[in-house]
């Protein structure tokens, strides 16, 4: 398989985008891969890079976004901070990756198990850590079952994973508020933006449709 050249990343919509990783992820399910040669697509990249999807996914080492979508180089733009939230810079890597270099999707992954999320649950304190969780607490604070606060923690994997839901679901929404650049481009039908969630027990990738 080659990389994605201009040609290619042209012919790419939105609705293919996502069926490409959807492809992709049933390939890592079943411990396939797509045929490609990684020094060639160096090569083939050398001059240019022509991504056809922006993921924004966690730094868990278990959830590489090229490995859990079967991608080769340049074919999409990895984005990857704890807790998968947004930020400025994050947007503004976003809006380059789709308004000037032309990926049509962009995807908010999420997983299950998450630490970073798991850290927001039990309000952990240290150092910079603090802060960036904060990032995490509206999601916490939206999911209301349980009310009991004995269960609302690290524990409660039920609780835990429907936070990290919530979260994603979160990120898009502030996406769409906070950058007019990207919500006009969804507008227009030339970029989707959708949510995901990648389970660590079975590799499968949950899309929010």
């Amino acid at each position: 398989m080659k990389a994605h050249s201009r040609e290619t990343q042209a012919t790419m919509t939105p609705q293919k985008s996502l069926d490409y990783l959807k492809a992709g992820n049933v390939r890592f399910q079943n411990n396939l891969k797509a045929n490609r040669n990684l020094l060639e697509q160096v090569n083939d990249t050398s001059d240019g890079q022509f991504p056809f999807a922006t993921i924004l996914s966690c730094i868990d080492s278990r959830v590489s976004a090229e490995l859990v979508f079967d991608q080769g180089l340049g074919d999409i733009f990895s984005i990857r901070i704890a807790g998968n939230f947004i930020n400025s810079d994050i947007l503004g890597s976003m809006e380059f990756a789709c308004k000037l270099a032309g990926t049509k999707l962009i995807v908010v992954l999420g997983h299950t198990a998450c630490g970073a999320v798991k850290g927001a649950c039990d309000d952990a304190k240290l150092g910079n850590l603090t802060g960036m969780l904060d990032k995490i607490k509206p999601a916490v604070e939206a999911i209301k079952e349980p009310q009991d606060n004995s269960l609302r923690n690290s524990s409660n994997r039920e609780f835990v994973d429907n936070v990290a839901a919530k979260n994603v679901q979160l990120a898009i929404d502030n996406i769409m508020k906070d950058s007019s650049v990207l919500a006009e481009m969804v507008k227009n039908g030339d970029i989707k933006i959708i949510g995901a969630m990648y389970d660590i027990n079975s590799g499968v990738v949950d899309f929010y449709e």
